[in-house]
């Protein structure tokens, strides 16, 4: 009997907590029902966590006409406003969605663009991803590694991100040859969509006999569409470059450059996601020289978080080493998992 009185307490107890992390209500256009956690929305899709699935439900946030939490979350606004608030749509509007905590702003359900529940761990503010190519033909001997990775951490005013990628390429009869990219960096979050970025890249590649190139960039960016099917922005700023080459002279390279950059990140055409992202360097201290790196990323989800990537980077040089190409390119085709 005592113990039967143990476990009806403890069940007594731990009800009201189990309920209080299922009490998020999502209405859908179709009027079906969602009870359940808000676990996150990014690029336009949100993920609920319930008790009667193994699996999370992604939904298209577009597709919610209804919505009510008391959680807190970080959100940001299509105009860059980044706010700690509770969640609920209007009464008798379905297309109006009130700001709790935030002076009860009222505002459209399109204009959040990403939310977050404040009270998650470190770890739920992480996307990361990684994915591996391998091709290999019978003629020559030749095999070739690929490896694409990307990570982030969102907080309420700034930002962490980094990347790496390399190829690596073996042939019979002529010499290895490899190819190693990768960035880190910060932005902090301003008004109206403005940011300030400081970051660092990094190119070793052989075809530009190019040892190391590390480019340091500090400078101000803005974004000019910022919505839940897309991403379009720009920045400007100084460089410092700084270069080492394996040529004959084992030449190295200090230089002061401007960029000015622009980056496109399309995710709401089904399950593809397109990023391309273009910056021009023109030097300040090497006169007639200008530098160039474009990239282009196509996707597609699998399921269970899979995916399959198609890249191409491009790197211009006006002014190469002698002996060096202008340009260097690698195309990947990539298959890997992501983590968020």
């Amino acid at each position: 009997m005592q113990l039967f009185k143990l476990l009806l307490s403890f069940l007594l107890l731990i009800t009201p907590l189990a309920l209080s992390a299922q009490n998020d209500t999502i209405v859908l256009k179709n009027n079906d029902k969602l009870v359940g956690e808000i676990k996150s929305m990014d690029r336009g899709v949100v993920t609920i966590e319930t008790d009667y699935s193994d699996s999370d439900f992604t939904i298209t946030w577009v597709d919610i006409i209804s919505i009510k939490s008391k959680q807190t979350y970080l959100m940001t606004l299509s105009d860059g406003t980044r706010i700690n608030s509770t969640i609920h749509t209007q009464q008798g509007d379905s297309a109006v969605v009130t700001l709790k905590g935030f002076n009860d702003k009222k505002v459209d359900i399109k204009d959040i663009v990403y939310i977050n529940p404040v009270k998650k761990k470190f770890i739920s503010r992480i996307v990361a991803s990684v994915s591996f190519g391998y091709n290999i033909t019978k003629s020559n001997n030749l095999s070739q590694l690929s490896i694409n990775s990307n990570i982030s951490y969102t907080a309420y005013k700034w930002k962490l991100h980094g990347s790496y990628n390399e190829v690596r390429s073996n042939q019979d009869s002529v010499e290895a040859t490899s190819r190693m990219d990768a960035s880190a960096g910060l932005k902090y979050f301003m008004k109206n969509d403005w940011f300030y970025e400081f970051s660092g890249d990094f190119l070793s590649n052989d075809e530009q006999k190019l040892e190391l190139r590390s480019t340091i960039k500090s400078g101000l960016g803005k974004y000019i569409i910022h919505s839940n099917s897309m991403y379009f922005g720009g920045g400007f700023g100084l460089a410092f470059n700084n270069e080492k080459f394996n040529d004959v002279n084992n030449t190295n390279r200090n230089s002061l450059e401007a960029y000015i950059g622009f980056a496109l990140d399309i995710f709401d055409v089904k399950d593809f996601n397109l990023t391309t992202d273009v910056t021009f360097y023109p030097s300040l201290t090497e006169g007639g020289r200008y530098r160039a790196d474009y990239n282009l990323n196509l996707k597609y989800d699998l399921p269970l978080d899979f995916f399959i990537k198609l890249g191409l980077t491009y790197n211009y040089d006006s002014k190469p080493v002698e002996g060096a190409s202008v340009s260097d390119y690698v195309f990947q085709s990539t298959f890997g998992w992501e983590f968020n």
